[in-house]
């Protein structure tokens, strides 16, 4: 991770245009190194873009005590979260200029909870991108234990302008 921000005004967030003018692997090279904002969602659940190649994209990052449920447990959507994220900048790394990626669907398998603190890496893997859709699949591991805690599958609308 090398200088990653966020956005503190509506008006800093890059925009349809930024990403319309690179193939989606220069856009998600940029956030990684910092030229372009990450997604300030990250922030709220504590995560940052990791590692970006062609098809694979990874994020970490560790749950707090913001992301427990009522019921004492880290809430759902902080995993499918961080899945989506993965999955779909997946499909970004291989989209071309003048395309936009977007979730269409995604599936969660919750297979264990995670502990509070515990560092994970969200894992996306692109199995098919084609002109209007791409499909990936995801995990998250823990990254001391190297346990399985989630999976995940996800098709992308890819629009073309």
């Amino acid at each position: 991770m090398n200088n990653q921000y966020f956005v503190e005004r509506l008006e800093d967030i890059p925009g349809a245009e930024v990403a319309l003018s690179m193939s989606g692997m220069d856009f998600m090279l940029k956030i990684l190194n910092g030229e372009l904002p990450l997604a300030n969602i990250a922030r709220g659940l504590n995560f940052k873009l990791s590692s970006v190649e062609k098809g694979i994209v990874s994020f970490t990052g560790a749950p707090t005590l913001d992301h427990f449920n009522p019921m004492g447990m880290i809430h759902g959507g902080w995993y499918g979260t961080l899945l989506d994220s993965a999955m779909a900048c997946a499909v970004q790394t291989l989209a071309p200029i003048g395309t936009l990626v977007t979730t269409l669907e995604y599936k969660i398998n919750i297979i264990r909870p995670i502990s509070l603190n515990t560092q994970i890496e969200a894992k996306g893997t692109s199995d098919h991108v084609g002109r209007s859709t791409g499909v990936a699949r995801g995990s998250i591991t823990g990254i001391e234990d190297g346990k399985l805690y989630a999976t995940g599958s996800t098709t992308c609308i890819i629009m073309q302008f």
